[in-house]
This record gives C-alpha cells, sequence and structure tokens, in this order.
C-alpha cells in the first residue's frame, strides 16, 4: 500500500521549478506595472493564460466588475481546474497576480513568483499519472488594496471567487494561499489567521520533504487572499514569507522598486512547490 501512494505520488521538478522563475521573469519584465483594473493588468492575465495553457492546463477567464475607492474597474481572475475523482472535494491553490497600485513596484516576489510558481504546479499536474482528487488553481486580481483594506478595497479577485464557489456549493476541503515565497531568503511563516489543522499538514510535509525548518507558525495575523474563503467557512492555510529586506527581520523590499528578479530564486521556488505537492500528496 505504501509503495502505491508513493507511485502515484505528485513531484514538483526542478523542470517545474525553471519554468515558475522563468514566467516570474516574463511577468516582471512584460507586465510591469500589472496593477488591478488597469490595461497592464489585462496583458498580465493574458500572459498567464498563455503559460498556463502551454502548461498543460485548460484555464478560463472570469471578468467581473466591481467598485473601488478609485471608481468602478474590471478585474479578471484565471481559473484552471484539474478534475481526479468526482466524488471527492477540492483542494484550491491561490496566488495573487496583480501590483500595488500608485506604487513603483515590479512585484517579482510580491505576486509574480507565486503566480510563476502555479505554472509551475500546473506543469507537475500535468504529468501527474494518478491524480487522487481534485485541484483548482485560481490567479488572483485585486489582491492589493488601493487605500486600506475594507469590504469595498482590496481581495476584490479573492471575494469573487470565494463568492462563486459558496454559490455553486463546491466542496472545499482546503484552500492553501501563496504569496511572496520565492524569496532567495526563503523562510515560509504561517499566520494565525488560518486553519490550525492545515498548519499541522505544512509542517508535517516539510518534514517529509527533508526541508523541516523551512516552515514555522506565527502569531500574526496577516490580511491575505485566504481571509475572504475564510469568511465563508473554508479551512484556509496562507504560506507567506513576509521578512523580505535587506537584512534578517526587515520587510524593506515589499512594496518597493527593490522587489526585482535577483531577490527570488529557482532554489526557493523548487522548495516552495515541493511543499505545496507534498501537502497536496496528504490532502488528497
Amino acid at each position: 500500500m505504501i509503495f502505491l501512494l508513493l507511485a502515484s505520488a505528485l513531484v514538483f521538478s526542478p523542470k517545474d521549478a525553471k519554468l515558475s522563475y522563468d514566467t516570474a521573469n516574463m511577468l516582471v519584465s512584460e507586465c510591469t506595472p500589472r496593477d488591478a483594473g488597469t490595461p497592464r493588468g489585462r496583458i498580465a492575465a493574458y500572459r498567464i493564460l498563455d503559460a498556463a495553457s502551454a502548461a498543460g492546463a485548460d484555464v478560463m477567464m472570469d471578468s467581473f466588475k466591481a467598485g473601488t475607492p478609485k471608481g468602478e474597474r474590471t478585474f479578471t481572475n484565471l481559473v484552471a481546474e484539474f478534475r481526479g475523482d468526482p466524488n471527492a472535494g477540492w483542494v484550491v491553490l491561490l496566488s495573487h497576480y496583480d501590483t500595488k497600485s500608485g506604487v513603483d513596484c515590479p512585484g517579482a516576489n510580491d505576486g509574480a513568483s507565486t503566480s510563476g510558481l502555479m505554472v509551475g504546479i500546473v506543469n507537475a499536474l500535468t504529468s501527474w499519472e494518478k491524480p487522487r482528487g481534485n485541484v483548482m488553481l485560481i490567479w488572483t486580481d485585486g489582491e492589493e488594496c488601493m487605500e486600506m483594506y475594507s469590504d469595498s478595497d482590496g481581495l476584490w479577485g479573492a471575494r469573487h471567487a470565494a463568492d462563486k464557489l459558496y454559490a455553486e456549493g463546491r466542496k472545499v476541503k482546503a484552500v492553501i494561499c501563496m504569496d511572496m515565497i520565492g524569496d532567495r531568503d526563503l523562510e515560509i511563516a504561517i499566520p494565525s489567521n488560518g486553519s490550525p489543522a492545515l498548519a499541522k499538514i505544512a509542517c508535517y510535509a516539510a518534514k517529509r520533504i527533508g526541508e523541516e525548518k523551512l516552515v514555522k507558525l506565527s502569531p500574526e495575523h496577516v490580511t491575505d487572499d485566504n481571509v475572504s474563503f475564510n469568511k465563508k467557512g473554508y479551512k484556509t492555510i496562507n504560506l507567506i514569507d513576509f521578512n523580505y529586506g535587506s537584512a534578517p527581520g526587515l520587510n524593506d523590499y515589499w512594496h518597493t522598486p527593490q522587489d526585482t528578479m535577483d531577490k527570488i530564486s529557482e532554489a526557493s521556488l523548487l522548495k516552495s512547490g515541493r511543499l505545496v505537492a507534498e501537502m497536496l500528496n496528504i490532502l488528497l
């Protein structure tokens, strides 16, 4: 029985990590800025669609209008589904791709790294011979707030996606939000505003891939896309590295011109991808 589980395990490879990095680099070089509801943001959505489709996903663009502090805007989520068992629940993977409005920031780590990582995960899922469950990937638009997070500012894409899943009555087992985990000096902290059970699974997954020190639990709450799913009663986890700066404990690259491709690495994306893949092996 153990052999059968291993034979059907999802594997995230160095090839997938390279694809992740290359996709992030493409978003930074071709789609900066990519603020939500702007033409360049729309271009970024099409670039992700092309990359994920080339990796083997059937990607749907989900556009919608919403009010913002700067007037009504059109947002675009991208959704890909991998179905393994029609009777099983869904594990939902999230990454936002937008950059902070009004800030000079390429968003290499904050947005591009995990959006690229999701394309790498698509490639891994496409190669999975015996998927044991259902996986949905959602690249969200409009995670960044324009002024201050509220019910009408920020998290637009996640709120729309959570509302839609809830209205459809989808059975969701877990929601895994990924943000800023391409950091070259990677240290993933799991905020406390999520599921304790999923936090334990993440720590166990890290141990199983030989990266026990990669993940730690944080007492802090972080406002991120998973919050919208929390409000719908779904079990969520946020995998995030919020120490992203010039020295340990600092976050001084975040939302600045310093958030550039030299601050992320294929090695970190490989670790993050292997962690998420192992979480899927446990959850599905």
